[in-house]
């Protein structure tokens, strides 16, 4: 099998499609049109619900498009794996009223074995585990063994998206082959693991669903198909992940270039130079489609793509601007199927550049001004104390993050709660994450790990030092019990007290708060502390 390029392949698949007869539309806009339902451009089939619900006739009723989309529900994820991005483009053909299974199915078979050249005895179709006329056609027109074709569940080979037009799938499998496996007995198609990886998706779209799950026959059945352009590349070119296909691989390695590192050396700078990777691919498309950074919708999500791409530039080591000499690959490497990025390339350009400035600009002023109070306090001896009291949503943003990360490793005393903690490290595990406090920061002296109801645990940089439960009250409200327990123990803490009494002092003032309502509300003073810390001693 030859070793196609990404450029190839959507070429080769336009061709084959318009030679049984489909109309290749160009790549719609990632800004949905007439469309109020989505904010970006997500699947092959979006741009083209007006035509199988009927709302717009079709410029011919069969259509192939190669679409560019934008998917970023799991945004968090891209860069920690090599499978997520945001980024991607779907190969796709449709039929609106015209053809339905036995040429979908038959075509798929035909592109994918004949035109690709794809080992027949590594693909393995599935079905909807009811839709006998797609297994039949497998079986006896395609000449599947029956044992080959696997029967699956509404969950997995049903489309369908509440009311509206559904129908069953056919799914195409390619065995990748061993080294790509769990190594699990019993590991076959369905599995986890990357060793069967779905290819193709033909959706029949043969009912209306009520909204209520009563199905009724369409007169007019329509084909959705879908493949992901980069996810065959993957099969084709036989590689790990989409990071290291032709196109995207040129752009990863530039990446490298500037940051000087090796990928695959560096976990930590592995996740940085994938999310950097996909992330530009994305700002550029977005920019080209006419979006722009904003504090707003799409143009949020373009800021938001373009400030962790930087951030993580930052963590690479990279100095000064460099986002929009990586765009520049981008292009080259997508112009083909795009000839309108090489057009709109000074526009992309400036855009990114601006926007990268003004992040910079955000984060070196900040950082400065932190600076200069951490030299001040050093030259006084005060100590640090640290609580990342702030809403879970800003510690997503990148620019909160720098910040926080910042005051973090300058502390003496870090006083945060579990998933701040989990947050600000980037450790899942809590052992690992406590562990981490201590290796990012040689100063710091006492992590307070505050978890609510459970009470508090003081670590040190050998390991727990104390552990101290709550005090018992009628909760009125708990707003403001974290900060209450934070001013008691580092008052304890100055009073000369130690680890274990400071602790009861904030876990007694986050009591008292709690009884209270409102914030640092409660009659909390050093006799009522004290009063309390008594009263659960007998």
């Amino acid at each position: 099998m030859k070793k196609y390029g990404v450029n190839e392949l959507r070429r080769m698949y336009l061709e084959f499609f318009e030679s049984k007869g489909h109309l290749a539309m160009k790549s719609f806009s990632l800004v949905p049109h007439n469309d109020n339902s989505l904010l970006l451009i997500n699947a092959g089939m979006a741009p083209l619900k007006p035509y199988f619900t009927g709302q717009e006739i079709p410029p011919r009723k069969r259509v192939t498009t190669c679409q560019k989309c934008i998917r970023t529900g799991d945004i968090e994820n891209v860069g920690k794996t090599d499978r997520h991005g945001t980024f991607f483009e779907m190969l796709g053909n449709f039929s609106f009223g015209d053809y339905f299974k036995h040429e979908a199915i038959a075509w798929s078979w035909e592109f994918l074995t004949e035109v690709v050249g794809l080992d027949a005895d590594r693909l393995y179709p599935s079905v909807y585990l009811e839709d006998d006329e797609a297994f039949a056609i497998w079986r006896d027109e395609i000449g599947i063994a029956p044992e080959r074709i696997f029967k699956f569940g509404k969950e997995d080979n049903f489309w369908e998206h509440g009311a509206g037009p559904c129908g069953p799938c056919s799914e195409i499998y390619y065995d990748r082959g061993e080294k790509y496996g769990c190594g699990k007995p019993g590991c076959t198609v369905g599995c986890d693991c990357d060793r069967y990886m779905e290819v193709w998706n033909n959706v029949f779209t043969q009912f209306e669903n009520d909204g209520h799950n009563n199905y009724t026959t369409l007169k007019q059945k329509n084909i959705d198909t879908g493949m992901g352009l980069e996810r065959l590349a993957v099969i084709v070119q036989d590689v790990g992940s989409i990071f290291d296909v032709d196109t995207i691989r040129s752009l990863r390695d530039k990446i490298c270039e500037v940051a000087k590192k090796t990928y695959k050396e560096n976990e930590q700078d592995d996740i940085s130079i994938r999310l950097i990777t996909d992330h530009i691919r994305s700002a550029t498309f977005m920019i080209s489609d006419g979006i722009m950074p904003s504090n707003e919708g799409r143009g949020y999500v373009l800021r938001r793509i373009i400030r962790r791409a930087a951030r993580h530039g930052r963590l690479l080591g990279i100095e000064g601007k460099f986002l929009a000499e990586l765009s520049k690959t981008v292009i080259e490497g997508s112009k083909d199927g795009y000839p309108e990025l090489e057009e709109k390339k000074d526009f992309i350009y400036n855009v990114i550049i601006q926007e990268e400035g003004k992040f910079n600009k955000t984060i070196d002023q900040g950082l400065a001004i932190l600076a200069d109070l951490e030299e001040s306090m050093k030259e006084k001896g005060v100590k640090v104390s640290f609580d990342p009291n702030v809403r879970l949503e800003m510690l997503k943003d990148p620019e909160a993050m720098e910040v926080v990360k910042q005051v973090y490793r300058e502390s003496n005393i870090f006083m945060p709660g579990v998933s701040e903690l989990k947050m600000i490290t980037g450790e899942d595990n809590l052992e690992k994450a406590i562990k981490k406090v201590f290796d990012d920061n040689k100063n710091m002296e006492l992590l307070v790990l505050k978890n609510g109801s459970k009470g508090s645990e003081i670590y040190g940089s050998d390991g727990l030092l104390e552990k101290v439960g709550v005090y018992p009250v009628e909760q009125v409200d708990a707003t403001g019990a974290g900060d209450s327990y934070d001013a008691a123990f580092i008052c304890g803490l100055a009073e000369g007290k130690n680890v274990k009494e400071a602790a009861q002092m904030g876990a007694a003032a986050g009591a008292l708060n709690a009884a209270a309502f409102g914030p640092m509300e409660g009659n909390i003073s050093r006799v009522t502390v004290k009063e309390m810390i008594k009263l659960h001693e007998k």
